[in-house]
């Protein structure tokens, strides 16, 4: 299958991809990591799916995709000319080129993103020439047109209110949603994608992409490459369902993420919020094993990964060295001396709790009036990084409240809060950092944040230094908001949004033993220097290799539309049943077995009318009416149902209840297995059910004549999940001197007697094939829940023994791809009544045939 181009943006937005030519394209040469030929990546080989063309790299590379690329980029201007020429420089601040500090020494890493500056189009060509050549970097130049909505847009009005908590009530807080701004941040996703696909090597690279401004890259790469080895990391929080549900384009965004391979969040409770919603929208459920998170989606295991990034040792340490630091560590240790500092380091933005902390401030000194003349908040104010009146608003609160406290609290030669609003280099920050007792931060909502960590590693100073080697000590107030925060075992959280607590507690990390402060920064300074970004990095890309480890081997292919394209992947044993062998094999067999389940088979699991379709009676009659055919439904549900729904099939064998009770014709009695008719248990289990019914709103109790069954089907899916595992957990516990058995399936947990299973039906009718000399030579068993599981190993040990004479004519077959121990698989009940249609018109076309 090739990917094509989406070149109608509206089409596009909506999840609609029209099937085009894609044009040509200009390609780099590739980039080789050992000497040798260069060529080119033709575009044949960068739209191909299936990857078969050969590797020209030598080597495993990376491509880290960001919104922005790790460089400074400047415009200059000749005075004397006025000629312009363009200077570049790595942005050392940036958290993605220190990324390759943790991968192997012989990885080559590529960049892919935006500058920061405006390029005319006339240049671009040249600048992504000197930025590949120079730093292996590749631009992504977006439209004006574009950016604005794209950027400022979609990025900062939508998803960074949104996924910071804060909903767009009214038009005044942030704005409506607006289709065209999702339209933009599409089309700037796809412009991103067609730089990665100008330079990778499916075969050989990784690609690692970052933040919520490029969360539907994934779906554009994997519609091209289908087993592109690529991770993504969200540097932002990641919202409770409650909130995130709220966003219009909610589902594509998800099934997006969901075409990688591995996914990072900063804190569990980012990645809890993240499989929540996979759960209430898409109906997925997580399984944690051997310490690591999977979330299967349609056979492929894409990975969680839970890991906080951090701060670059080195270059916080390289400007500890500086001449001009150590200056102005002197400068501002003469200015505040005999004064307490405590330190504030935030962007201007709406979520950082700057003002709740000026306020905590002034709570402080009121309510502890010895450190009035004493205490001081240095409270640094990056610039804001987007734009618009809320920002405004913000900038416009923190000023009045720090104006107003210094009004009433300052004293000659003594200001209690001391705002610093300009640029300041790493170098100056530092400095601040050095001379602070306690730094604070009470961001009411945040992805990371880096600044106690840097905070701590200036405090402690450099390493092997003597000052580094004697006891240092810091303090930090932290938001529990902070994705930081749960690393930071020592610190003091705090609700910033309780003024008062918070002030206790600034009060508190200024006035406790000097002791505890060193014990507290020891820490602290041991997690940060250790885990640090190279850590980070090392420990995503070590995970993004084992996730992906099966990649090549495992047989793959993409379907659906649109935001709606995913990914299949299954064992090379596991395959799609196939219409013309099931056919072929069925057309030549003299006695045939066909074992049916009924829920999520036969019928829908979503269906409201369970009751079979006059379509799916007149199939099944078919079927039962060639003397050739032995046809069962095998089914959890009761005789009455199933003997009600199926009255008109009078040839079809029954077998209810797993299997307790089993009816061979309409016309004969039912039969009950003789094991286990002792019933006293139902009596100390229908109370323990309950109890779990009356505390799970939509849970019900169905009432068998064997069994016991507790439905959740329409119960929220996260409550209803746990009760399940509880109510498990605690029947086992008053059963487990009973002759029972007690089972959990889809959306039940089930108490049933021991030795009734659908196996032992399976059974039984390969036993009656056998003695009445009809041995089957075609059995065909469909089922899509875990009990079918039993009917499934017991056809293999009936192929073993005998029982069943031509195993090529074997289909064990589940409903839907998922691990089974059956070896094919239909998508959906409609498929299978497809395929039973299929097998009744052969069946009816060799009874005409006979007749004649």
């Amino acid at each position: 299958m090739i990917s094509k181009s989406y070149a109608n943006l509206l089409d596009l937005a909506n999840g609609n991809f029209p099937a085009m030519e894609e044009p040509r394209r200009k390609t780099f040469g590739r980039t080789m990591t050992v000497p040798g030929v260069l060529s080119e990546l033709d575009d044949d080989q960068a739209r191909s799916v299936s990857s078969e063309a050969p590797s020209t790299v030598l080597a495993d590379r990376l491509i880290v995709v960001a919104n922005q690329l790790p460089i400074k980029a400047v415009r200059r201007v000749d005075d004397k000319t006025g000629e312009s020429s363009w200077s570049f420089n790595w942005d050392e601040n940036s958290l993605y080129k220190h990324i390759k500090d943790g991968l192997p020494e012989e990885m080559e890493v590529i960049y892919v993103g935006s500058l920061r500056a405006e390029v005319d189009p006339s240049e671009q060509d040249d600048i992504s020439q000197i930025l590949l050549e120079r730093f292996k970097c590749v631009p992504a130049f977006i439209p004006p047109s574009i950016l604005d909505k794209y950027y400022h847009g979609f990025c900062k009005q939508h998803l960074w209110p949104l996924f910071h908590y804060r909903l767009p009530f009214s038009a005044s807080l942030g704005g409506r949603f607006d289709r065209s701004l999702w339209e933009a941040y599409v089309a700037a996703n796809k412009i991103f994608s067609q730089k990665v696909i100008e330079v990778i090597n499916p075969d050989d690279d990784y690609v690692w992409i970052h933040d919520y401004h490029l969360m539907v890259l994934p779906t554009f790469l994997r519609r091209h490459f289908i087993r592109l080895r690529m991770g993504f990391f969200l540097h932002s929080p990641f919202p409770s369902s409650e909130i995130y549900r709220t966003l219009p384009v909610r589902e594509e965004i998800l099934k997006a993420l969901l075409n990688v391979d591995l996914l990072g969040f900063h804190t569990f409770d980012y990645a809890r919020h993240f499989l929540s919603c996979c759960s209430r929208m898409l109906g997925l459920e997580y399984q944690s094993k051997r310490g690591y998170i999977g979330l299967e989606y349609y056979g492929r295991t894409i990975g969680i990964k839970i890991m906080p990034s951090g701060i670059h040792m080195g270059q916080i340490e390289s400007v500890l060295k500086q001449s001009d630091k150590q200056s102005r560590v002197r400068e501002l240790e003469q200015e505040f001396q005999g004064q307490t500092v405590l330190l504030g380091v935030d962007d201007l933005d709406t979520f950082k709790g700057v003002n709740l902390k000026v306020l905590a401030m002034e709570q402080m000194l009121k309510s502890h009036r010895s450190w009035l003349g004493r205490a001081v908040l240095v409270q640094i104010l990056n610039p804001a990084r987007g734009k618009g009146r809320d920002v405004e608003e913000v900038e416009e609160e923190i000023r009045s409240s720090i104006a107003r406290i210094n009004q009433e609290l300052g004293l000659p030669g003594y200001t209690p809060i001391v705002l610093i609003d300009r640029p300041l280099t790493l170098a100056e920050k530092a400095a601040y950092y050095t001379i602070s007792e306690a730094a604070i931060v009470t961001a009411v909502r945040d992805g990371m944040n880096l600044t106690p960590y840097e905070y701590v590693v200036c405090r402690q100073g450099i390493r092997g230094s003597d000052l580094s080697n004697s006891p240092q000590k810091s303090m930090l107030v932290v938001s529990e908001f902070v994705g930081c925060s749960p690393s930071l075992s020592g610190a003091i959280r705090v609700n910033p949004w309780n003024v008062e607590a918070t002030a206790e507690a600034m009060y508190e990390a200024i006035s406790v033993p000097d002791f505890e402060k060193e014990m507290r920064h020891e820490k602290h300074y041991n997690y940060v220097s250790t885990h640090d970004v190279a850590y980070w990095s090392k420990s995503f890309f070590q995970d993004l290799e084992r996730t992906c480890a099966d990649h090549f081997r495992r047989r793959c292919w993409g379907i659906g539309l649109g935001f709606g394209f995913r990914v299949v992947a299954l064992d090379p044993m596991f395959r799609k049943l196939s219409t013309d062998a099931i056919m072929d094999a069925y057309g030549r067999a003299q006695n045939r077995a066909i074992l049916l389940d009924y829920d999520g088979t036969i019928m829908p699991q979503s269906s409201i009318n369970k009751c079979p379709s006059n379509e799916v009676i007149s199939i099944i009659n078919r079927l039962c009416n060639d003397p050739k055919n032995m046809v069962f439904v095998v089914s959890g549900r009761g005789k009455e149902d199933l003997g009600k729904w199926f009255s008109p099939c009078a040839k079809l064998g029954i077998a209810a209840e797993h299997g307790y009770l089993m009816r061979w014709l309409a016309d004969k009695e039912w039969e009950t297995s003789a094991q286990n008719a002792n019933f006293g248990w139902m009596h100390m289990a229908e109370p323990v059910m309950k109890l779990y019914m009356e505390a799970t709103d939509g849970s019900s109790i169905e009432t068998k004549e064997s069994a016991l069954v507790w439905h959740f089907q329409d119960a929220d899916p996260s409550f209803g999940s746990a009760q399940a595992k509880e109510l498990l957990d605690h029947l086992e516990s008053v059963l487990a001197n009973e002759p029972v058995v007690v089972k959990s399936g889809q959306y039940i947990v089930e108490v049933k007697p021991q030795g009734v299973t659908k196996g032992a039906v399976a059974e039984k009718i390969f036993a009656s094939m056998l003695r009445n000399e009809r041995p089957a030579d075609f059995v065909l068993c469909v089922g899509d829940d875990r009990s079918d599981e039993d009917m499934f190993v017991m056809i293999g040990d009936a192929i073993k023994a005998g029982v069943i004479v031509n195993n090529r004519s074997v289909f064990a077959c589940t409903v839907g791809q998922k691990p089974s121990r059956a070896e094919y698989y239909l998508d959906d009940t409609v498929e299978v009544i497809n395929m039973l249609e299929n097998l009744g018109d052969i069946s009816e076309d060799s009874d005409s045939g006979s007749s004649s």
